[in-house]
């Protein structure tokens, strides 16, 4: 799988949200974005979802433009998870999950949809949660639920929009330490929005910095996500450690 972003721009009457942001991703990689809130994070994942439609700039798939990809085709091969979720009220965990395969299924659920799906569950740690409905789950729950339903959906690229907002911290590390290993394992790739450095740092091959719109830059964690990078971008001062358990971010104060 090739994904390029090439000179993406989106704008809202006379206000730029996304300006020119390029950059390219293959086969097995985790692509983090970051960057401030209304720094067009959520945008652009949206935009290579095809919820929104570029202003300016094409999104290509393997060569062809994902925007002329058959909607059927492209949700097998897409998946993706927003900030917020629609969900019926009283649909079970298991019945949510099971719609991420709603593209496979024809006239009755198989056995191995149905295996798909507790997969999925289990891989999150949520199987005890199936047969609970959604109203009844933390907001916590309810985000695990829904990335459940990507796993199931078995794409090539998954779109995450800060997944682990509702987490706490444990969960968090729970949830991209399972992204990592699913991608690794089935050479799918991700593109996820976050706003903790260390868990870009620790978990994505590469980093896009948005700022205002604008990609201020794009690489490796440890080239990109410099002090002198965050406090250009966030206004605050930061410091790395680097420990027998890896390299680490600490932002210790604002700028005034």
């Amino acid at each position: 799988m090739e994904l390029v972003i090439d000179q993406i721009s989106k704008s809202y009457g006379q206000q730029w949200v996304l300006d020119s942001v390029s950059f390219t991703m293959g086969e097995g990689e985790i692509v983090a974005l970051v960057g401030p809130n209304g720094s067009g994070k959520s945008t652009l994942i949206k935009t290579i979802a095809t919820i929104l439609d570029p202003t300016v700039g094409t999104i290509t798939l393997d060569g062809k433009d994902i925007r002329g990809i058959d909607p059927i085709e492209l949700a097998k091969r897409v998946g993706y998870v927003p900030q917020s979720f629609s969900y019926t009220l009283y649909s079970t965990v298991f019945e949510t999950v099971l719609m991420g395969r709603r593209r496979y299924i024809t006239w009755s659920v198989s056995d191995e949809e149905l295996s798909r799906v507790q997969e999925a569950l289990d891989s999150l740690e949520i199987g005890n949660l199936a047969g609970k409905f959604i109203d009844e789950l933390s907001g916590g729950e309810r985000q695990k639920v829904f990335i459940a339903r990507a796993l199931a959906q078995d794409p090539e690229l998954f779109l995450f929009d800060e997944p682990t907002s509702a987490l706490d911290v444990r969960y968090q590390i729970e949830v991209m330490e399972t992204m990592h290993q699913i991608t690794r394992e089935q050479k799918s790739s991700m593109i996820v929005a976050v706003h903790d450095l260390n868990l870009a740092y620790r978990y994505a091959d590469a980093v896009v910095v948005l700022n205002r719109g604008r990609m201020i830059a794009y690489g490796k964690p440890p080239d990109i996500l410099t002090p002198d990078c965050i406090s250009s971008v966030y206004g605050i001062d930061s410091f790395a450690i680097e420990n027998e358990y890896g390299q680490f971010i600490v932002p210790f104060r604002a700028r005034p």
